[in-house]
């Protein structure tokens, strides 16, 4: 069979000439919440999908064939069975819809296509909207919503199970069938598809179902790549609110380029075979950021590692110096993701704490001495009863103890140096925007008030709901809620310094409940490393030093991806105008 010169955009040509650019043009999520999912979405390979699909809509995927039977045809075909179907009374009449108009033409079509309705082409139909019963028995049936769509499948397991009456009554209008396509019509996933391949009896609610007047004369799968191509247009024009929901008579309406049935099986053909181009980019891409990911993290934890028991402090120095110089050679080409940066930032807040960031200075008074004032303290605050005399700690054992301290320093129970205090509950009513001291919960402000329940600065912590979570109070003061505590730390600790150590300790890992919670109790027994007051003020100020170095990666990161994103929605839209 002869075949016209190549289409107007070669999809091939277009994937390999970019191919850095579907592969690199990456979008960083939101860090927020307790997710573990990726962090990261995969920008350039999506926009390549969604180009493939357009591509093959609009004629440009595939050469066009002269020989071919022209779309018109086949609508002439489709019409004949149709109309055969009403006769027999297999199928209702459709409602009459109006012809199309110039302006819901998008685009010029190629030789041998033919506009029409989605109606005119392929019979649309529901699933019921009622809510039947749950059932339970020997014979059930699913009745299948969007919801139960799995990764192009149907999840039966997760489908709730009805009685074979109703499953009849809703089957006597939507009877679905192997190869049938089921389009999502309510909710956020508004256009997910799903091709029918299990012959099992099922009903379907609140999802449409488009079934071929006659599979002969139409090709299987087309129409699901016709919709796919459309359900972002489709998801920006649903109407209503908390659910929107695409109208059946809507879907119905919807205007097809029409290619040539010979047309449509190599269009079939070929997104089948860019999409599996498009799978084997999107692991290769996902393993090496995963591998990049696993280097770095191998490179910092040996930042972190204790040397060997016989070494001397001299060894010991020297070898993390090598370490570092190991990771400093490599840096440009390390940190080049958000989730690197971030694990760069980790690691140097736990050198910070473990006396590795800034060298010991043997003038420095001991941190001994500073625990001894810092426990005259309290005793004099309990004393005037300003605090509650707690139970004694526990000594720490040599097994609590997860790093060798470096000369001057000590260890010490949390709930032996800081004092987790609750907040006061602020009645809603005073949650206003006109007083001058910001009002925290437990994860950052939510309001200002025209008191401070905490004079100067302090640190709050989560207590409930965003439990750990922590956030620096400025020097004037605050009032904090009865969903977070408050920490201020006592003279001779820094309070920068607080807040880092505060980042290593994993307070939000001991939120417990549905609603986490952090425990008091729990957090006092922790051990946290304390260094002489002056060695706290170099590693505030190499922290910061380092931190400002790691937001200018980021920055930089951010514009290089910004212009990736930027030039691969360029690329996109050149390729289909």
């Amino acid at each position: 069979m002869a075949e016209s010169k190549i289409p107007n955009q070669n999809a091939e040509q277009l994937i390999t000439e970019h191919l850095d650019i579907w592969t690199t043009a990456i979008e960083q999520k939101s860090s927020s919440g307790r997710s573990s999912s990726k962090k990261f979405s995969l920008h350039g390979i999506k926009k390549l999908r969604e180009l493939i699909l357009e591509l093959a809509v609009r004629g440009k995927l595939v050469p066009q064939d002269p020989t071919d039977e022209p779309a018109s045809v086949l609508l002439e075909r489709i019409a004949a069975k149709k109309a055969q179907l009403i006769k027999d009374k297999k199928i209702k009449k459709p409602k009459a819809l109006p012809e199309i108009s110039e302006d819901e033409k998008p685009f010029e079509l190629p030789q041998g296509w033919e506009w029409c309705r989605l109606q005119d082409s392929i019979d649309v139909r529901d699933g019921t909207h009622d809510s039947p019963k749950d059932a339970n028995g020997d014979e059930t049936y699913p009745l299948v919503t969007s919801k139960d769509f799995k990764d192009g499948s149907i999840n039966f397991e997760s489908a709730r199970k009805i009685s074979a009456e109703d499953h009849f009554e809703i089957s006597k209008r939507s009877h679905v069938e192997v190869d049938d396509i089921l389009f999502s019509m309510i909710g956020g996933n508004i256009g997910n598809q799903v091709i029918v391949k299990d012959i099992r009896e099922f009903s379907i609610k609140n999802v449409a179902l488009f079934k071929y007047y006659d599979k002969k004369i139409t090709a299987p799968y087309y129409f699901k790549i016709y919709t796919e191509n459309l359900a972002s247009v489709l998801q920006e024009s649903a109407k209503g609110g908390a659910q929107p929901f695409i109208s059946l008579g809507a879907l119905r309406k919807l205007v097809l380029a029409l290619p040539p049935i010979e047309e449509q099986y190599r269009i079939v053909a070929k997104v089948d075979e860019l999409m599996g181009l498009c799978d084997a980019l999107e692991a290769q891409t996902e393993n090496s950021i995963s591998a990049h990911q696993t280097l770095v993290e191998v490179l910092l934890a040996a930042l972190l590692e204790a040397p060997e028991q016989t070494s001397t402090p001299e060894q010991a120095t020297a070898q993390f110096q090598q370490n570092w110089q190991r990771l400093s050679e490599h840096f440009d080409t390390l940190f080049t993701t958000t989730a690197s940066i971030d694990t760069l930032k980790q690691t140097i807040l736990q050198l910070a704490v473990m006396g590795k960031l800034v060298p010991q200075n043997p003038n420095d008074e001991p941190a001994a001495k500073l625990l001894e004032r810092i426990a005259a303290e309290k005793a004099q605050l309990i004393k005037d009863k300003k605090i509650k005399k707690q139970k004694p700690l526990p000594e720490i054992t040599d097994k609590e103890k997860p790093f060798e301290l470096p000369r001057g320093w000590e260890w010490i129970r949390f709930g032996d140096m800081y004092l987790l205090e609750y907040g006061s509950n602020l009645p809603q009513p005073k949650r206003s925007n006109t007083g001058e001291f910001p009002v925290y919960g437990s994860n950052g402000v939510v309001g200002t008030h025209n008191e401070a329940s905490v004079q100067g600065q302090c640190i709050v912590v989560g207590r409930k709901g965003s439990a750990g979570a922590l956030n620096l109070c400025s020097e004037k003061g605050c009032w904090v809620t009865d969903v977070a505590y408050s920490i201020s730390p006592p003279i001779g600790i820094d309070i920068d310094f607080c807040f880092y150590q505060l980042h290593t300790l994993g307070l939000d890992s001991l939120g417990k409940g549905i609603k986490p919670g952090l425990n008091r109790n729990e957090a006092n027994i922790l051990t946290v490393a304390v260094p002489p007051s002056e060695e706290q003020h170099r590693i505030v100020a190499k922290v910061d030093e380092l931190m400002a170095l790691c937001e200018q990666l980021k920055a930089h990161l951010t514009d290089a991806q910004t212009t990736k994103l930027q030039l691969t929605d360029a690329i996109v839209e050149q390729a289909v105008n």
